[in-house]
């Protein structure tokens, strides 16, 4: 070649030049997609860490963490985008930087979504539907600089003829670069049926596309579930608006420097392309789904830029460019997985300790990751090898179907087929008055008396205001069940809905109720690795309950219990004997068993602290009832109603609340060693009509006070702040304050919690016989019901009398040691003291 003739076409000098750019684009390229790369995974994961951390301490969400994140990610990764765009003479860099400056920029609208809070997920697809919708058409607007340096076609010197390279495919006639035009008899190949025929296999590319994404779908649909209807729609559409925005960004102006002019350089398309695809689609993801929702597909989608890079290879050796058809469907395919079958809100740390959700997310995730590098490999060697030929149409057409086909075999199999969605708990305006309640006698014939006007007024209530709101949800098919102890209906529904229900005068106000999605096997139930006890316990022994069973003969005789929680295992042998037995002791809204049970072992454990034998229970001689709110760790404002007017007036199994509830059968004291946090779509007042129905029956409503300390105000989460539960926080063997037990004071200054107990190295009763040390505010409060069980056992006349019995414990608890953290005054902080249950009982008997 002379040395004045210009470079072929395709070879990549810089034009109007005869040498090569030299390697420092190539390495600044290479450093900022690298530094890329770790910056926003990084951001990502410290944003999702931060949330989970503000969920386990029970702090308020920051909704400016992702936006402040997204933005900072966006300006650390656009300044050295920036630089390659402006100082790199190489076409090929100079669209890495453009490339990846336009997905930081996608980045900062579609993070910044996040600040919706993870309970309304529905509505936040539809925001990210919609945002990334508007972000595609302002993409495809944008003016292409892809050849704004090279040499127009009308002052090109013409070149050598183009000769193929060992991994190119030779073809009847050059292809000419992306800024020359085809005329008619030329494109695709010399004619109508040369351009049929280029169409068609260029369609080929994107059925193989299409299969690719199915077979990342495959994964979620085996390991995940989808939500509801709408929530699934929202999902779909959200996908597909994300598929459009990455097709904008990873069009044929994107590739074109990749592949030069004349038939494309398989290999650099590939590599090159597909690893600078790989970073724009790691920018485009990280914006993608709720908080946790986004973590999975940071891994199993990058890879996928080299299968695109594969079909434009095999795209152009068809005869035209690839579109943006393929990329649309790949990429929406692979994001409607994480968004429409897993839940974010269930992508957490409180459900990382056994084989819940984060489990099998992270399983579907190393599957789609594994998934993604085998496509990868396979579609770079079989559509970019040398003297490949462009994919047959039959042959993508089949392999599509097949996949299609794998994912509804899978689904109905091995998946969980159906909708999962969450539901609406509207809160009436009108509740019932109980405040003109007649005294009644003392005892628990008084008791009855109070419970069963009390349940008369707050079923008349329901009865009377929910008429016309039943008959409308009925109508929409929104399946409404309601509820008489706080006047509330759920029933299904998303934002609209919601927004529907929230005008109505009748209404108060709207909350989310939350629905677990099912897991794909069952998580495996938490046994104890303790021996049994020989002997009363060491928190058994601070309270003076042993002393009491020795020297007063009081163990609780004649005293029911009501445990709230995740399940009792009704055969260990510390438990069985004590229960009330009926059919209308136990109650499982969530799976609808008919025998007292338990896989999360926190209801069993707490149930054998308040009336457990053997040496484990404050209690042992009371008897107990069961009912399910918790189910894997997670509540809702629904489930926590259904058990708490379960204990109000119990029925039968399947049994009406409304017309077959017994209020002669309520327990006297409840446990409840749970709260219901925002996540799981309370507000503060959520129960409060519940707690105070309740009280006004004579029923005494133990709560624990959180495991969110030593923060000061950390008693937050219903239905611990409230002023007519008994509040509980936790010591340890010093009688001091444990670090993690929740402070008050609550809201509004009032003082909680009212009382501390052990509740840092408990032993207690867990599923299939067994025992096992836990701590917790939760572990301390079922002590105290059982201390109540105890004085109630000793004078039956104190039954129902809340006011004296409270007074009474206050009255006798001894001093218990500073918390770390001061909170103001002591019993704002800490509380009136160690429960006390020799002195509680003795004065009980005055």
């Amino acid at each position: 070649m002379l040395a004045d003739a210009p470079p072929p076409p395709g070879h990549g000098f810089p034009p109007g030049t005869g040498r090569p750019p030299g390697p420092w684009p190539v390495v600044a390229a290479a450093l900022a997609g690298g530094w890329t790369v770790a910056l926003a995974a990084l951001l990502q994961v410290v944003g999702w860490s931060v949330e989970q951390l503000q969920v386990a301490a029970g702090w308020d969400r920051w909704g400016w963490l992702w936006p402040v994140l997204s933005l900072a990610t966006a300006l650390l990764v656009g300044l050295p985008a920036v630089l390659l765009t402006l100082l790199p003479r190489s076409t090929r860099v100079r669209a890495a930087g453009r490339g990846w400056l336009s997905a930081g920029l996608a980045l900062i609208a579609l993070g910044s979504l996040r600040a919706l809070p993870p309970v309304h997920h529905e509505l936040y697809l539809a925001v990210l539907a919609a945002t990334a919708a508007l972000l595609a058409a302002l993409a495809t607007r944008l003016p292409d600089r892809t050849t704004a340096t090279r040499h127009p076609a009308s002052t090109r010197q013409p070149g050598p003829p183009w000769h193929p390279g060992p991994d190119q495919q030779p073809s009847p006639d050059p292809q000419p670069g992306p800024d020359q035009q085809l005329t008619p008899d030329r494109q695709a190949g010399h004619g109508p049926r040369g351009a049929a025929g280029g169409a068609g296999r260029t369609r080929a590319v994107t059925l193989l596309a299409v299969a690719a994404g199915l077979a990342l779908l495959v994964p979620w649909v085996w390991f995940g579930a989808l939500g509801g209807l709408l929530e699934t729609v929202l999902a779909g559409l959200a996908a597909t608006a994300l598929g459009l925005l990455s097709g904008a960004l990873l069009g044929d102006r994107f590739w074109s420097p990749f592949t030069g002019d004349g038939p494309p350089r398989a290999a650099r398309t590939v590599l090159v392309g597909g690893l600078v695809a790989g970073i724009v689609l790691l920018l485009l993801v990280a914006g993608t789904g709720q908080s946790g929702a986004q973590l999975p597909a940071l891994l199993y989608v990058p890879p996928l830029g080299f299968v695109l890079g594969a079909c434009q290879v095999a795209a152009r050796r068809a005869g035209a460019p690839a579109g943006a058809a393929p990329v649309r469907w790949l990429v929406g395919l692979a994001v409607f997985g994480p968004l429409a079958l897993a839940d974010p809100e269930e992508i957490s740390i409180l459900l990382a300790t056994t084989r819940d959700v984060p489990y099998w997310v992270a399983v579907a995730t190393g599957v789609g990751l594994a998934v993604a590098v085998v496509l990868a490999i396979g579609y770079g060697v079989l559509l970019a090898r040398p003297h490949g030929r462009a994919p047959r149409r039959l042959v993508a057409a089949s392999s599509a179907a097949v996949l299609l086909l794998t994912v509804g075999v899978v689904e109905v199999t091995a998946g969980r087929p159906g909708l999962y969605g969450e539901r609406l708990l509207v809160v009436l305006r009108e509740q019932a008055d109980l405040s003109d309640l007649p005294a009644g006698t003392p005892g628990r014939a008084g008791r009855e008396a109070r419970t069963a006007e009390v349940h008369r007024r707050l079923v008349s209530t329901a009865e009377r205001t929910q008429g016309a709101l039943r008959r409308d949800l009925t109508r929409l098919r929104l399946d409404p069940t309601p509820y008489y102890l706080v006047n509330a209906i759920e029933a299904d529904g998303g934002p609209a809905v919601r927004a529907w229900l929230s005008t109505r005068p009748e209404v108060a106000r709207v909350l989310v109720s939350q629905r677990l999605r099912p897991l794909p096997a069952p998580a495996p139930a938490s046994r104890g690795d303790q021996p049994a006890p020989t002997g009363p316990e060491w928190n058994i022994r601070m309270l003076g309950a042993d002393r009491v069973w020795s020297e007063l003969g009081v163990t609780g005789t004649g005293v029911v219990v009501g445990s709230s929680d995740s399940g009792v295992d009704g055969a260990h042998p510390a438990l069985a004997a004590g229960f009330r037995g009926g059919d209308d002791s136990w109650y499982d809204p969530w799976d609808h068993t008919r025998a007292p049970t338990d896989t999360g072992g926190h209801g069993t454990h707490t149930t054998g602290s308040a009336v457990g034998r053997d040496g484990i229970g404050v209690a042992p001689g009371a008897q107990w009832v069961g009912c399910v709110n918790l189910d894997r760790n997670l509540g809702s404002p629904a489930r926590y109603l259904d058990c708490l007017q379960f204990m109000l007036a119990p029925f039968p199994a399947g049994g009406d609340p409304f017309t077959d509830g017994r209020p002669d059968r309520a327990p006297d004291v409840l446990t409840n060693s749970w709260g219901c946090p925002p996540v799981e779509g309370c507000d503060p007042g959520a129960l409060r009509p519940a707690t105070a129905a309740l009280e006004a029956a004579g029923i005494l409503v133990v709560a624990a006070a959180g495991n969110t300390g030593p923060d000061c105000g950390s008693i937050v989460d219903p239905p611990a702040p409230y002023p007519d539960v008994l509040t509980v926080g936790a010591v340890g063997r010093d009688r001091t304050v444990t670090e993690f037990s929740s402070r008050g004071p609550a809201a509004g200054g009032a003082g909680k919690p009212d009382l501390v107990a052990p509740g840092a190295g408990i032993l207690s009763a867990m599923p299939g016989g067994g025992y096992a040390t836990l701590d917790g505010t939760s572990m301390a409060t079922p002590q105290v019901a059982g201390v109540v069980a105890l004085m109630w056992s000793a004078n039956p006349a104190l039954v129902g009398d809340l006011a004296r019995t409270r007074s009474i414990l206050r009255d006798t608890a001894q001093p218990a040691g500073p918390a770390d953290l001061s909170c103001g005054p002591a019993a704002a902080s800490t509380g009136a003291g160690l429960v006390d249950a020799l002195a509680a009982v003795r004065a009980a008997r005055r």
